[in-house]
């Protein structure tokens, strides 16, 4: 099963106050993002991590967040603050992948027109915090808008039916 995230800002001293997260403690949001992962992914699963995983500067800190999270494949791409990830040789900005023929694309920020919109592909974001309207069908992955738990293809899909259609889509009636 495939799973999306964004925004988890391990060990980010500053981020309880910048998007109002409740915990009492860095540590204690850092334990209960990991718990809250841990509790649907499991060891099989793919995890698509779109952006600000951490403020840490190394791959070798990270690396202790990492360790901790459940699922077979993880694949991190580069949001505002993942320094750690442009040091090594293999980092992307943007994930495509058709899953049950549904073309998915993500990306750490919000876009307009993304990879096959029109044709209705979902896009997956973070950044935002739960903050930005979405448009057709896009969606915001961050832990901020979903309680701090991983987003399931399966809940994608449930989310994404009662979306409307992208403003670009080519209606086989208009061609």
């Amino acid at each position: 099963m495939y799973f999306f995230t964004a925004d988890e800002h391990y060990g980010h001293s500053k981020i309880r106050e910048y998007c109002g997260r409740s915990f009492s403690s860095i540590e204690e949001m850092d334990n209960e993002i990991i718990k809250r992962h841990n509790e649907v992914v499991t060891d099989n699963d793919i995890v698509i991590h779109a952006g600000d995983f951490t403020l840490k500067k190394s791959c070798q800190e990270t690396l202790k967040y990492i360790k901790q999270l459940n699922g077979l494949l993880k694949i991190f791409l580069i949001g505002s603050h993942d320094s750690w990830i442009k040091g090594t040789n293999s980092h992307s900005y943007i994930w495509e992948q058709m899953i049950e023929d549904q073309y998915v694309v993500v990306c750490h920020y919000a876009m307009r027109v993304w990879p096959r919109s029109h044709y209705n592909s979902w896009q997956l974001f973070g950044h935002s915090h739960g903050r930005l309207d979405t448009q057709g069908k896009q969606y915001d992955i961050g832990v901020d808008n979903n309680d701090f738990y991983p987003v399931s293809f399966e809940q994608l899909k449930e989310i994404m039916k009662d979306r409307p259609d992208n403003f670009n889509l080519i209606r086989k009636d208009n061609i």
